[in-house]
């Protein structure tokens, strides 16, 4: 393509979660022309879902279609396998099995589709649109629910030869610690870094500290965002919580440091908004745990990327991977 030509080259970035489905049409610059959504939800059989979906998007690209040239199709999903193009028994959705959903969608829509997972999605958004632009060495760290993560080496996302590379979330970092609430592995990163997991440690910690203000809140309302407010008013316990998830979390990052010697590392997703909170306890403990070769010598950055669109964007960017 020439550089008159990306002007009219559009993607369609999708971004299936487990309640709803966003959507948007996006150019090379990073720019949502269109967005929307519908509920994931509403459709037992996967067949249904992509009816309803075709419906609420077509009309969006016969719009763009006069004067754009739609290049593809990009989905993030959960449990997506990107050689496939299938998303394989996703945990939050009603779709069971083996869902060859990148053929079904390319047959309902007659445009070339992309599948990987949402992880991977974000990564691949970073590098074209985010922080990473002009990085060939990063990892990607989403910290939201759960965690999850992308690899990129020499410019690109490592998949393993079964498409499911990358799951750092679930790799141990406490031996015999804390159960995973779904896996049931015990001391999983995810089970102590995640806005999950900080709730449990919150709660944990409020127990053996009366005198925090997290006891002001009911148990229900104990969250990474409730806890960042008892941290901004001062609250020594809500600070240890941040320190002590920072403490897990940069121990593990020094772990993949070593494996892969990125130029960075980036963190995304609801749980960064507890700022320095997060990521001094964060930076110290990875660079303390690190070989003196690799200290000082990794970027560890948040995401330039707005939540709200992340997803689409990154799914989009599928469709223009390894291409000029």
């Amino acid at each position: 393509m020439s550089l008159v030509d990306l002007s009219k080259h559009i993607a369609l970035g999708v971004d299936i979660g487990g309640t709803n489905t966003k959507f948007g049409l996006v150019n090379h610059r990073g720019q949502i022309l269109e967005k929307g959504s519908i509920k994931t939800d509403n459709y037992v059989e996967v067949q249904d879902f992509i009816e309803a979906f075709y419906e609420r998007v077509q009309p969006l690209l016969e719009k763009y279609s006069q004067e754009k040239y739609i290049d593809g199709i990009g989905v993030g999903a959960p449990n997506g396998n990107y050689y496939r193009g299938t998303i394989e028994n996703p945990p939050n959705l009603k779709w069971k099995g083996v869902v060859p959903f990148s053929e079904m969608i390319t047959q309902r829509f007659g445009i070339s589709c992309k599948l990987t997972n949402d992880a991977n999605a974000a990564a691949l958004g970073e590098m074209m649109f985010g922080a990473a632009r002009g990085m060939r060495d990063f990892i990607m760290i989403t910290l939201g629910t759960g965690i999850g993560s992308g690899i990129v080496c020499n410019g690109q996302l490592v998949y393993g030869y079964d498409g499911f590379a990358g799951e750092l979330g679930h790799t141990i970092v406490k031996p015999g610690g804390r159960k995973h609430y779904s896996t049931g592995s015990e001391g999983s990163l995810e089970a102590y870094a995640s806005a999950t997991g900080i709730s449990v440690t919150a709660k944990k910690f409020r127990a053996e500290f009366p005198e925090s203000m997290l006891n002001e809140y009911p148990e229900e309302q104990i969250n990474a965002k409730t806890v960042h407010q008892c941290a901004l008013k001062g609250d020594p316990i809500a600070i240890e919580v941040f320190r002590y998830t920072g403490q897990k979390l940069g121990e593990a990052l020094a772990n993949f440091v070593m494996f892969s010697s990125p130029e960075a590392i980036l963190l995304f997703g609801g749980v960064i908004q507890a700022g320095d909170f997060l990521l001094k306890p964060t930076r110290f403990h990875m660079e303390r745990n690190l070989l003196p070769i690799f200290r000082g010598r990794v970027k560890l950055v948040f995401s330039e990327l707005d939540e709200a669109n992340a997803a689409i964007l990154g799914a989009s960017a599928l469709v223009w991977e390894n291409k000029s």
